[in-house]
Formats: C-alpha cells, structure tokens, sequence
C-alpha cells in the first residue's frame, strides 16, 4: 500500500519490473555458483570468498554481516510499528481503550522493538531445525491471511476508513475509501503521488519509496545463508530461490493492481494498515503482518549469525572475531548469533523503519553486485573445473546484474552508496595487507592467466620495430648466494621488459627417479620475492653449462616475449662471497635467506665449466643473435650508498664506447657502441638511478681533429635523446704500444679486420692475438686513472676469435683490462636498438 499510494500503478508496476530484474540476474549467477561445488556455511560470504579470493570475500562477508543485521533491525521496527498502530493509544489521548493499551513514545518503541528482537533470539539459539519449523509454520499462516485478503478484494463492500494522524496540538482525523472496484479508482492511482510519509514527516520520491520496496525482495539469499544446515545446498538452493522469486513477484503485482482498483490514494497514504480495515476477518491481517515481519526478522538474524560464524571460521581478522567460532554441542553457533543480536540491538536505536531503509538497501545492492561479479569472474576465466549445473545464465546476465544494482545504489543514495564503496575498499585494502594467505584459489591468477594468454597471441613478432625496443633479459645464476647485487642490478637494467633468472643444474634425468628442480621452484619464487625484483624463474637440466644455456636461450619466454640479451657474471678466480647473507632485504627485515640453496664453493673447489665452456657460452649467444653482458664485481656495488650519498656531485656512470682491444678500428657509431650506449642510458633512467650522471669518454690521438670528433659524437647522442657529459681521453701512449707489438696471426695478414658479409653472416677475428698483455694492461691503467671513480662502468666487448684454442687468451686479456676496476659491465651488441624517428 505504502509502495503503490505514492507512486502509483505504473511507478509501482516498473519498481518491482527494475527490483526483480536485478534480483533475477543475482539469483541466476547465485545458482550457478551453488551449483559449481560443496557449499559451506556462510552462503553468499562462502561463494564470494571462494571464488573472487579472501580480500573481496572477507570484505563483502562484512558487508553482508552489515546488511543482514540492518536488515533484522528493519523488520523488528516494521513489526514494531505494526503493533503500535493496532495496539498503541492513539496520539493525543493519555489512556488507552480497548485493544489500544500500549503507549507510544521513542523508548516504548524501543523496548517494544527489545522484546522482539528476544523473541527471535530464543529461536535461533535453539538451532536451525526449530528456526525451519518456525519458517514453514509462519509461511501456513502467510499463505493463509493472503488468501483471505485476496477474497477480502472482492467481498467487502464499499467502506470510508476514519484515519487518525498525529499533529503539532494533538490530532486530525481524514477519511479514506475502499471503493470495491472502481475504474474512477483506479484511474486516480496510475500516475505517483508522492506525499509526506507520516512516520518521519519527509517528502516521499521513487528513489526514497524503492528503497524501501526493495527491502521486500531481499530474501533471496535467505536460502543460500543457510547453506551450511541445507542436507543437498547445490539442489535446494536454486529451485526454493527461483520459485519464491517467481512466487513474490506475482503475488505483488497481482496485490498492486487490486489497491490500485479499490483503494483511493488517501487510505494508500495515510494508513499503512488498511488491509486490517477492509479484510472479512481483520484479527487474521494483523497476525500475518506480524508473522511476516517476525519471519524476516529472524531469517535476518540467523543469515547474519552464519555469515560471522563463517567469516571466524576462516580467520580472516585473526582474534577479533575468535569469539564467534564457539559453537553449541550440536553444532549451532551460539556466540555468532548473540554476537549478531546485540549488533541489532544497537541498531534499533536508530528508530524508524524508513530511516534505515536506504542504508540496508545500498548494502544488499553491493553484495548482489559482488555476487554477480564473481559469477562473472568465474565465467571469463573459462577455467576447465568451472561447470555449475545451472546453465540458465551467460556472462552478460552477470554483467547486467552489476550494472542494475550499482545504477540503483546511486539512484536510492548516492550518499550511502559513496561511503559503502569507501568502506569496502578500506576493508579490501587491511584484508590485502593483514589477511593470511588462504587455500581457496585465487580468481584473479585465473584472469590473469586467461588475459596474458589472449595477449601474448597478439604480441606479434612480425610488427617489432627499433622504437619500441627494449632489453629482455636471461640473467644465468649460478648461487643467487653470490649474485644478489647483480640480481637487484639487471632488474635496473631491464627497462620494464622481460626479466628471466635462470639456473642449470648438472644431473641427468635418466639417473633420477623424479625431477629435481620442483623442489627448488619455491627458494627461487621466495628469493624473487625478497629481493623485490619482476623476474620470472626457469631452472633446467643439463650435462654442461654450455648446453644448459643454448636450452635456455632456445625455449625461454613464450610467443614475442623471449630473452634478446644473455647476462653473465664473469670468469675468475675470485673466491664467491655470500652477498645474499648481507642484502638490504633480509639485513634490514631480519630474516633468514631462504632455504633451499646450497653453501658457496670453496675457493679451492674446481669450478664448473672451463674457461674454454665459458667463452663457448658468449658466442654461443651471439651465433643465436642474442646480446650478451658479462658483469664483473657488482657484488661490491653498494647500490643505496652510491645513490644516496649527499656528498656533491653525484655519481657517475662511465660509458667507453670504444673497442678497447682494437685500437686500430676504434669507432662510435657501430651496433655495438650505441647498443652499449643505450644500456647506460637505460641504467640512468631506472628510478633508482636518476641521481647518476653519464660521462662518455672519446678516445682522440694526436692530430686526429679531437673538436671535430666531438662534436659529432655530441650531435649523436642529441639526436638520440641522451643526456651525457663527453670527456676527451688523449690515448697516444697507449696505441703506441699496441703498433710497437703489432702482429698478425699464424699465416694470416696483420691487423685482420672483423668483416660484415652482405647475407649478414660475421666472420670471427682473430685479432685477439694483435694486442699484448703489457697494451692491454696500459689500457686498464687508462680507465682507471679517470676520476672520480665511478658507481659502474660499461666497457665494448669484443667478439670471441673463431679459433676455438684462443679462448683462454681472450678471456685472460678480458680479466686483463677490468682488473681492479670495480663494477664493470663489458657490453657486446649484435642487434640496432636505437632510434632517431619519431
């Protein structure tokens, strides 16, 4: 009456079009949840929690706990108001007469609303079994005064109703109709319009009137709140649901049109009890009013008390809600449900039945949203072991559930519904952070996966151009105990690309009776995740390094995410020194390295691949077209104490672009020069690095035009966008050295040049042989007289020769010239990673 004396037949017709089309779409993708597994206690909590993960389900469980109790504090206060107006003195009158014994005022009300609200306690603490006996008897008495009222339409005769209101000295008295069915009558009530609700004297609206119309409708998680006591939940909670939606929503349409047809708008508005005035058998009326309020009120209380069982159960916010796991001997969670109830009682206060409405209804409207957002995770996952029963649903019910109910929480409230989103998220956010990790199975790696997959797909190999280059790393650790600084290093280096750790472990899995490197997988994940670095692992087996790394290189990465640079730490005799024991992220934390990796080498323990391998491994790398950096002594860079010194000026990153070991073919502008030059810019531009300056040096000899050569090398690194400080290095004396020892090699023409053939093929130098220890030596002397010293160094790596037997003379003159340099990185580039285009 409430609903169609202010809006209307059609305002009313398309509140309950609008209501049971988003509880419809919710009750769809309730059901298919239901059905997709064993359900627990908890009902919409357990389903939203198990599906969207422990943050979106502790949160919303929260929420729901909050709606169910608003929810049962409405009823009791509806049944309260129900009471009073058949039993309270009328306004104005200090005694009462007859049946109208109970005084009215906001503390009678209040207690009123006490004894009540006991009542249903006393049934939810005996347990779910008298709670459904009590719900099926009251559902007898329901049906019944129904089936009166509905034949009350049509025998009573016309009547004037006498309508006693309350006013400022006392009270007025207006007359309403029932007319029988009159077609001036329902003329009259088609269109709103929307009076002054007299319980609490505002202006009504249809957002204010659907709100609280919509509290009718909100029994549809009734059913899965009980989960937990259901015997088949997966077959009883979509047909009991879906029949009783269908079941209400005809029974209010049907009771809509016969008010409208006989009620005249004054009796609709001013007296919320006329059913009680016009029925053949008014005492009836009044005992299913209060049945049906009393059964809400209930099946509020008890939903709430399950849900914080649930929420306990789960140990979701630790010892806060320890209290609520208690459960009686047969089951039932009696501190839950006084926990629940003194929670309404609190409620009560509040006073009013409209006042909350809004309230209650922005609560049930997020978690029906939330309910179809997990349906919908669920669906757009597309995961294998997602196969509910109920199939009468897609993704664009889903979708269209949330819309619904979002669009009409800020229809109803946008205040509430602002503070509801508000205090969700900071639910979401304590869970994410406080929460512990849970078993359930996260939906958001389920997208995640489905979404990576879709684009990777379209990540097109085809379409790379050198603009949009960047550095994908396969960084190849032996013991990430002697590599955490070059670990933390790369993942600098990487510029948002793809970043691998990989690891090769000499066994043969013929001789195994399982695979190894499972067990490993968690150390690695765990380092990963204590270093704080985005890199992805992939350990392999192999009977050499040599061959372990071309596995890598070859089958790293997927689709056009695959490794282009390979970085290596370098070949020496240094003793390995456990750095990882000295990270910041465990020194400062406190925490043990993780398990599972084994103690260094010791110092006179043979190593595991020969200098000989080891070299095999870079030109491996570079036959397969991959970039290759060979990093020496980063364990000794002290990353936060270069960065963060307040000394003036800042550090410095030294970039010598030039071919140190081939003096006689020293230029800048070659792939791998400016492939050496766009790694230290890339460096500078990490965050962390921003403080460090570039300093690039250029080699000059005398009479060479220095200015000449400056100025070009200037123009270069302007038209690439790179910031750099040039610095001219006079290096007569040390190519005077390199002419003086010059010789060619063992039938060969001297000073054999490096050669590009036009199909792109390389042909190896030999030239390693041209240069002697004491040039190579006096190049060394060059680099490390430049001052300040700097945080790192980025040197030109030159090929290795074809001839296999000169490998060891390559890397010894290589150790040669970074000794006692500090942290160097010698960089050798194969592909064009520069760019001058817009």
């Amino acid at each position: 009456g409430f609903v169609v004396g202010h809006a209307g037949l059609y305002q009313a017709l398309a509140m309950f079009v609008v209501a049971y089309f988003i509880i419809g779409m919710t009750v769809l993708s309730v059901c298919a949840i239901a059905t997709n597994g064993a359900l627990d206690a908890g009902g919409a909590y357990y389903m939203i929690s198990r599906a969207l993960g422990p943050e979106f389900g502790g949160s919303i469980g929260i929420m729901f706990f909050l709606a169910n109790v608003c929810g049962s504090a409405l009823y009791v206060l509806g049944l309260v108001e129900a009471v009073v107006d058949s039993f309270g003195i009328p306004p104005g009158q200090k005694a009462g007469t007859g049946v109208h014994v109970l005084p009215q005022s906001y503390w009678y009300e209040l207690l009123y609303g006490t004894v009540l609200l006991a009542l249903c306690l006393v049934v939810c603490l005996v347990g779910a079994s008298i709670y459904a006996k009590a719900t099926f008897l009251i559902f007898l008495i329901v049906a019944g005064v129904l089936g009166t009222i509905l034949i009350s339409f049509f025998a009573t005769q016309p009547i004037r109703v006498p309508i006693r209101l309350p006013h400022f000295n006392g009270s007025e008295t207006e007359n309403g109709s029932f007319t029988g069915f009159s077609l001036a009558t329902l003329r009259d009530n088609l269109g709103g319009g929307y009076g002054v609700d007299y319980t609490t004297g505002q202006v009504m609206s249809f957002s204010s009137v659907f709100a609280v119309m919509f509290n009718g409708c909100t029994g549809i998680m009734a059913g899965s709140n009980m989960s937990g006591d259901l015997k088949r939940p997966s077959y009883s909670i979509p047909r009991g649901t879906i029949s009783a939606v269908l079941f209400t929503y005809l029974i209010y349409n049907l009771l809509a049109f016969l008010m409208c047809a006989t009620c005249n708008r004054t009796l609709l508005q001013k007296d919320y009890g006329f059913l009680r005035d016009i029925s053949i058998f008014p005492p009836l009326v009044t005992v299913g009013i209060y049945a049906a309020t009393l059964s809400a009120a209930m099946s509020n209380l008890i939903g709430a008390s399950r849900i914080l069982y649930a929420l306990a159960r789960d140990d979701l916010f630790g010892r806060a809600l320890a209290l609520a796991k208690k459960t009686s001997a047969s089951g039932n969670p009696v501190m839950a449900v006084i926990l629940s109830w003194l929670v309404v009682q609190l409620v009560l206060f509040s006073g009013k039945l409209n006042t909350i409405a809004g309230v209650v209804t922005t609560f049930f409207l997020l978690v029906y949203a939330t309910v179809n957002l997990a349906c919908l995770a669920l669906e757009w996952a597309s995961a294998p072991n997602f196969r509910p029963t109920f199939r009468y649903f897609t993704w664009h019910t889903c979708l269209l559930g949330i819309a619904g109910c979002c669009v009409m929480m800020f229809l109803i409230s946008p205040v509430s519904a602002s503070a509801s989103l508000g205090f969700l998220l900071l639910l979401l956010l304590a869970l994410h952070y406080l929460s512990p990790s849970s078993t359930w199975g996260y939906i958001s790696q389920a997208l995640i996966f489905h979404q990576v997959r879709k684009y990777l797909l379209m990540l097109d190999v085809r379409k790379d151009h050198v603009k949009f280059w960047r550095p994908q790393m396969l960084l190849m650790v032996q013991n990430p105990r002697s590599s955490a600084r070059l670990i933390d290093f790369v993942n600098d280096l990487k510029k948002s690309g793809l970043y691998v750790l990989g690891h090769v472990e000499l066994q043969d899995l013929d001789t195994l009776p399982s695979d190894p490197l499972q067990p490993q997988q968690d150390s690695w994940l765990s380092l990963v995740d204590k270093l704080n670095v985005k890199a992805f692992i992939s350990l392999t087996l192999a009977p050499s390094v040599r061959h372990g790394v071309r596995q890598l290189l070859f089958t790293s990465g997927l689709g056009g995410m695959r490794p282009n640079t390979l970085v290596l730490g370098f070949y020496d005799d240094a003793a390995p020194q456990d750095g990882l024991a000295r990270h910041s992220a465990f020194t400062s934390a406190r925490e043990e390295v993780p398990l599972g990796f084994p103690p260094l080498r010791a110092p006179a323990a043979p190593k595991l691949l020969s200098a000989r391998e080891y070299v095999g491994i870079v030109a491996d790398a570079l036959k397969m077209l991959r970039n290759v950096l060979l990093a020496r002594q980063l364990e000794s860079l002290d990353k936060a104490w270069e960065l963060r010194r307040a000394a003036s000026p800042p550090p410095t990153i030294h970039v010598w672009p030039v071919n140190l070991l081939r003096p006689d073919s020293a230029r800048y502008a070659d792939t791998c020069s400016l492939f050496l030059l766009q790694m230290a810019c890339v460096l500078n531009m990490a965050r962390a690095w921003r403080r460090a300056r570039l300093r690039l040096f250029l080699c000059v000899e005398a009479g060479a035009m220095p200015h000449a050569q400056e100025e070009k090398l200037r123009q270069l690194l302007k038209d690439l966008r790179i910031q750099a400080q040039i610095q001219l290095v006079p290096w007569d004396t040390v190519t005077r050295l390199h002419w003086q020892t010059c010789r060619g090699p063992p039938g060969g023409p001297a000073g054999a040049v490096e050669e590009e053939e036009e199909d792109g093929s390389v042909n190896f130098p030999v030239n390693a042989t041209q240069v002697s220890d004491e040039y190579v030596c006096a190049a060394n002397k060059l680099v490390l007289e430049q001052s300040p010293a700097p945080a790192v160094r980025f040197l030109y790596l030159p090929r290795p020769p074809a001839d296999t037997s000169l490998y060891p003379l390559y890397l010894h003159q290589l150790e040669l010239l970074t000794r006692g340099l500090g942290p160097t990185v010698l960089v050798h580039g194969v592909s064009a990673v520069t760019s001058t285009q817009l």
